[in-house]
C-alpha cells in the first residue's frame, strides 16, 4: 500500500482542532477503513477527497457518532473523544450537512433549527419572538436572507443546507462536515453556499468539505486530504497543488485522456431523429448517430436532452417526426421495441429507473438478459451468477458477494451495474443519460474508458451530460439543445465550454448541420 505523501502542514499558529489518528473500521469481512489520519484546523476549510469506497463515508459516519472505530482514537482540543451516539458527536460541537438535508417539512424554519430546545417564557410556554430573533441573528453573519416563520416545505436544497447549518451554529458546533453540498445546486446556490462557508471559516469554525468536484476543492478549500482504499495517501495545502496530482493520488494511477486514435469519423448510420416533437417539451430536433462515434447533447438544465433520449427509447411519446434504427422506423412509445431493435438505455436516475435496489447484484446485470439465464421460465441461479461474473469482470466491479443487494454497492459501482445490464445484450446504440453523475474521479474514468472502447468496437453512443469537461473529453461531436431546441452542432476541433454555452444560453446559434 503506497505511504501517505507527505504530512499535514499548517502554518504553525494553531493547533489542530480535530484530529484522527490511526482508525480502523471493518463491516464483516469488508474494512472500510485501515489505519485512516486526519488533522483539521480551526477557521480552515480542509477537502477530503478519493474514490467511491475509499473510506470517506465512513469516516465522516464515525465524525456523526453512527459507527464507533474498532480502533483508533479520535481528539478534540488535544483531549480524547468518545462518540458513541449523535447526540454524543452533536454536543462535542460536530456537524454533518447532508447532500439531502432532512428538515421536518411542516415545521417553520426556525422551529426546525430549534426543535427540541426552544426558548420558553414562563409558564413553560415556547417564546416564539425570542426564538425568531436568534435565527436572524444566526442567518445574518451567513448572509442569508430566510424568513424564520417561512415553513420548511418547499424550500430548496440551498435553502434547507442553510437552515441546517444554522442549526449546527446554535448547538455551537466548531466541526462542521459537508458532504457533497453542492451536488444538487445551481450555479448560483453554489456560489452563495461558498460565501456561507467563507463567513463560517472567517469565524473560526472548522469545515470538512466532501466533494467529487476538483474545482470546488481548489476554489475554496486551503487544504486537502485524498484517501485511497481506506488509508490516507495525501494530505498537503491546496496552493501549489495540481489537479493532475490530485487525481493520481486518488485513482493511484494515470487518468488516460482520449487521444486522436480516438476519435471517430464515424461508420454506417445507426440512429436518425427526424423532427422529433413533443409540445411543450421540445420541438423540431433532428440528429444522426454513426456506429462507432460517441454524439453528446449539451445545454442547460431544463434543455429538454433528457426528454428527447426518453422519447428515442420510448419511455416517453411523442407528437411528431420519427426515429429510425439503421433505416428502419422504430415504433414510438414501446422500449421492448427499442431493446429489439439493439438501444440499450442508461437512465440519469440509476437508482429509481435503472436498478432494482431490493434485488442483488447478480439478479440487476441479469434482468435485462433473462433468456440468456431461465429455462422455460425459471431463472438459474448458477446461470445468472456465472453471467453476472463475466460482466462484473469486464467492467472492474467492486462488491461483497453477488447475492447482496444492489443497494450495497457504492454509486460508482450501481453505475457500472446499470452499464452491465445494457451491455450484456450487445446493443447497436447505447444511450447514456448523466453516465458519471455523482460518482468519483477514478470510477468517471473507468466509465469514459467503457464508453470509448464500446465506440471503439463499432457502438453508436449517444450521452446526455451536464459536465462540459466530459463532454469535451469523450464526445466527437457536440449537439447542443436550448429551450427545447436543438441550436448547435459542434464538431470536436470546435467544441469548447464557451462555444457551447454560448449556443445553450441563446448567445449564437449555429444549426445543427
Amino acid at each position: 500500500m503506497p505511504a501517505d505523501q507527505g504530512t499535514p502542514t499548517h502554518d504553525g499558529t494553531s493547533a489542530p482542532l480535530l484530529v484522527v489518528e490511526h482508525v480502523t473500521k471493518s463491516f464483516g469481512a469488508v474494512k472500510a477503513l485501515e489505519d485512516a489520519s486526519l488533522e483539521i484546523y480551526p477557521g480552515e476549510v480542509h477537502a477530503l477527497v478519493g474514490e467511491n469506497g475509499a473510506g470517506k463515508s465512513t469516516l465522516v459516519k464515525i465524525l456523526a457518532g453512527v459507527h464507533p472505530p474498532d480502533r483508533g482514537v479520535l481528539r478534540l482540543d488535544g483531549q480524547e473523544l468518545a462518540l458513541p451516539s449523535p447526540l454524543a458527536a452533536q454536543d462535542a460541537g460536530i456537524a454533518v450537512i447532508y447532500q439531502e438535508p432532512t428538515l421536518f417539512p411542516d415545521l417553520s424554519v426556525a422551529e426546525n433549527i430549534f426543535i427540541g430546545r426552544q426558548p420558553l417564557r414562563r409558564g413553560r410556554r415556547i417564546d416564539t419572538r425570542a426564538m425568531h430573533r436568534r435565527v436572524v441573528e444566526l442567518l445574518a453573519p451567513l448572509g442569508v436572507d430566510l424568513d424564520p416563520q417561512r415553513i420548511a416545505r418547499g424550500l430548496s436544497i440551498a435553502d434547507q443546507q442553510v437552515v441546517e447549518i444554522a442549526k449546527a451554529l446554535s448547538l455551537d458546533a466548531r466541526v462542521i462536515v459537508m458532504d457533497e453540498p453542492t451536488a444538487a445546486l445551481s450555479a448560483y446556490e453554489v456560489q452563495r453556499l461558498f460565501g456561507v462557508i467563507e463567513s463560517l471559516r472567517s469565524s473560526g469554525v472548522a469545515v470538512l468539505f466532501i466533494s467529487h468536484r476538483l474545482e470546488e476543492v481548489f476554489a475554496t478549500c486551503q487544504r486537502v486530504t485524498v484517501m485511497r482504499d481506506g488509508r490516507r495517501v495525501l494530505s498537503r495545502p491546496v496552493a501549489g497543488l495540481s489537479a493532475d496530482e490530485l487525481v493520481r493520488a486518488m485513482v493511484g494511477r494515470e487518468v488516460v485522456e482520449r487521444g486522436a486514435a480516438d476519435q471517430a469519423q464515424g461508420g454506417r448510420l445507426v440512429l436518425e431523429v427526424d423532427n422529433l416533437t413533443r409540445e411543450g417539451v421540445f420541438v423540431g430536433v433532428s440528429f444522426r448517430v454513426r456506429s462507432g462515434e460517441i454524439v453528446a447533447l449539451a445545454g442547460l438544465v431544463g434543455a429538454g436532452r433528457s426528454e428527447v433520449a426518453r422519447a428515442v427509447f420510448g419511455v416517453d411519446r411523442y407528437d411528431a417526426g420519427r426515429v429510425l434504427v439503421e433505416g428502419r422506423p422504430l415504433k414510438k412509445a414501446s422500449p421492448a421495441a427499442a431493446m429489439a431493435a439493439g438501444i440499450g438505455f442508461v437512465p440519469e436516475d440509476r437508482r429509481l429507473q435503472g436498478l432494482v435496489m431490493e434485488l442483488s447484484i447478480a439478479s440487476n446485470i441479469a434482468l435485462s438478459s433473462l433468456g440468456q439465464v431461465a429455462r422455460f421460465g425459471v431463472v438459474r441461479r448458477g446461470a445468472e451468477q456465472r453471467f453476472a461474473s463475466d460482466w462484473a469482470t469486464r467492467l472492474r466491479l467492486r462488491y461483497g458477494r453477488f447475492s447482496d443487494p444492489v443497494s450495497t454497492l457504492s454509486g460508482g459501482n450501481q453505475q457500472k451495474t446499470v452499464l452491465a445490464k445494457w451491455l450484456s445484450r450487445h446493443p447497436r446504440l447505447l444511450i447514456v443519460d448523466e453516465p458519471t453523475r455523482g460518482i468519483d474521479v477514478g470510477t468517471k474514468s473507468e466509465v469514459h474508458r467503457l464508453l470509448v472502447e464500446l465506440a471503439r468496437s463499432g457502438v453508436a453512443v449517444l450521452m446526455i451530460s451536464s459536465e462540459l469537461p466530459e463532454v469535451l473529453q469523450v464526445a466527437d461531436r457536440v449537439l447542443v439543445m436550448r429551450e427545447g431546441r436543438l441550436v448547435a452542432e459542434l464538431g470536436r476541433h470546435e467544441a469548447s465550454e464557451e462555444a457551447i454555452m454560448a449556443a445553450a444560453t441563446g448567445q449564437v446559434e449555429v444549426l445543427a448541420r
